[in-house]
């Protein structure tokens, strides 16, 4: 469609050329003033159509970019915000305001949204450890519905867990609560 705009316009440019500034040239071939008009009004047509596309792509454009200036803005607060959630969990872990294992699942969601790579160097790899020995364990509603004696069974060997690897998270969370990210 613009090709054929394109071609229009040039044969309006030519037209206009020719009646304006060689009038004295071509006179036994002159073309009808009809369709000088005609070719003219067309031409000035298709200037219009692709002005007012251009106007709407450029809006189009702009939008756009405000909506992914928006969504980056968006995603970089949220990113703080699970930064300064991995901080206040590794300050509680510190004081001894959360028990080792919640922390350590917290933490381990968080990262992997912030900064994956990260639990694969120490001493933040106990995160991932504990994650995974207590990773089977059901959570929220699930450990509410399970029978008593098995919470208490799990209870069990989750406190085994947190007190093997007591001092390692503690190492962890006062390294990750100073880490630059």
């Amino acid at each position: 469609m613009l090709t054929h705009l394109a071609v229009i316009c040039e044969v309006l440019f030519f037209a206009l050329y020719s009646k304006l500034y060689r009038p004295e040239q071509n006179r036994e071939k002159k073309m009808p003033e009809w369709l000088q008009w005609s070719l003219i009004t067309t031409g000035a047509i298709a200037i219009i159509a692709l002005l007012g596309f251009i106007r709407r792509q450029t809006v189009v454009l702009s939008e756009n970019r405000i909506r992914q200036q928006k969504a980056e803005a968006f995603q970089a607060k949220r990113r703080q915000n699970m930064i300064d959630s991995i901080r206040v969990i590794a300050m509680a872990i510190e004081e001894d305001q959360v028990e080792y294992s919640e922390a350590c699942l917290r933490i381990k969601g968080l990262l992997d949204h912030v900064e994956p790579a990260l639990m694969e160097k120490a001493p933040y790899r106990v995160f991932i450890e504990v994650y995974e020995q207590l990773r089977h364990m059901p959570t929220h509603q699930a450990r509410q519905d399970t029978d008593a004696r098995f919470v208490a069974k799990m209870d069990k060997e989750r406190f085994s867990v947190e007190k093997r690897h007591a001092d390692e998270i503690r190492r962890a969370a006062t390294a990750i609560r100073n880490h630059a990210f």
